[in-house]
């Protein structure tokens, strides 16, 4: 159950709308396996609806009220959001959630919601992921390494052993931070099972160069060596003996821009997405990098192929001797 429906004034709407909302909820984390990040986003896009409208009608929302929403009504509340500076992606979420609510409620013969469907999602700017180079990705382990008078000496060790995890096995940051004592084992044999988006479980394979990366800060660190006969302990650890913070590691990877003067796009993130394009550049599978990465969907991943287009594009422009002679003229 999400923290922010419990603790928000509920007067936006009748408890004839508000119970279905915590069942629909329960049913998301529960019976979808959708993250807690996912579920909170999604109520809280519900809950802000609920309020526009409530106080578009001048009273609490009742299944009433949802059972005669028009397209106008959905249309008022995402213009107003558009307004106040919320992205087209955001949107698309909200929307989203609105319509998994209204889908929950007529499967459950409460109230046939029609309008939502009527409408069209925003259209989506057109990113593609930025990798990180080859040369930038290693200049990074390896200046992650040198020893930081502000820290303490194992430090380095610990952030070179996490952006190897990112850099070499294409992990996200919460997977390689969500890594436990007892996962150490079978990382040290080569092939670990991690724990993605959704609670849905790959395994990866191990670089040696990333073994001997987690095998450095694990004997560098003192909480590692305390931590060996309890499985459940985490892998990484801050300065404190807590669980690593992921806003360390972005932390680390700030200062490692700074040191190496690389973009702003160089981000921890970045090393994951160059795992993929690295991989793919160098004759890799699509479906085995799907699987490597954890994407349900392969479209997802086909987004590297334009990433390695763009590269050879890029390089084709610049060192072509006939693109070059036309600049200079």
């Amino acid at each position: 159950m999400s923290a922010a429906l419990e603790k928000t004034p509920l007067v936006f709407a009748l408890p004839n709308v508000l119970n279905p909302m915590r069942d629909w909820l329960g049913h998301l984390e529960h019976g979808k396996q959708l993250s807690a990040k996912t579920v909170e986003a999604y109520e809280r896009d519900v809950r802000q609806f609920l309020q526009f409208l409530a106080g578009h009608e001048g009273e609490p929302v009742s299944i009433a009220v949802l059972g005669a929403l028009k397209i106008t009504g959905l249309r008022s509340f995402l213009a107003q959001r558009r307004g106040k500076g919320t992205g087209a992606r955001s949107l698309a979420r909200g929307l989203a959630g609105l319509r998994s609510f209204f889908t929950y409620l007529r499967k459950q013969n409460i109230v046939d919601v029609t309008a939502a469907n009527a409408l069209t999602t925003p259209k989506q700017p057109k990113s593609l992921p930025r990798p990180v180079s080859a040369s930038d990705a290693g200049d990074m382990l390896t200046e992650a390494q040198l020893p930081n008078y502000e820290s303490e000496p194992w430090v380095g060790a610990r952030d070179a052993a996490v952006l190897s995890l990112l850099y070499g096995c294409g992990l996200r940051i919460s997977e390689a931070l969500g890594l436990t004592m007892a996962d150490l084992p079978s990382l040290r044999e080569g092939l670990v099972r991690v724990t993605g988006k959704g609670g849905k479980e790959r395994l990866v394979p191990v670089l040696k160069v990333v073994r001997e990366a987690v095998d450095a800060y694990c004997s560098a660190c003192p909480f590692v060596v305390m931590a060996h006969q309890d499985a459940a302990m985490p892998l990484f650890y801050g300065v404190r003996g807590g669980a690593l913070s992921p806003r360390l590691i972005q932390k680390a990877v700030e200062d490692l821009r700074f040191r190496l003067g690389l973009p702003n796009s160089a981000t921890p993130h970045a090393l994951r997405h160059a795992f993929a394009t690295h991989l793919l550049a160098g004759g890799g599978d699509l479906r085995t990098i799907q699987e490597l990465l954890g994407h349900a969907s392969l479209s997802t991943t086909q987004v590297y192929t334009q990433v390695d287009t763009t590269h050879l594009l890029d390089v084709f422009t610049r060192a072509h001797p006939r693109m070059i002679a036309a600049a200079k003229s």
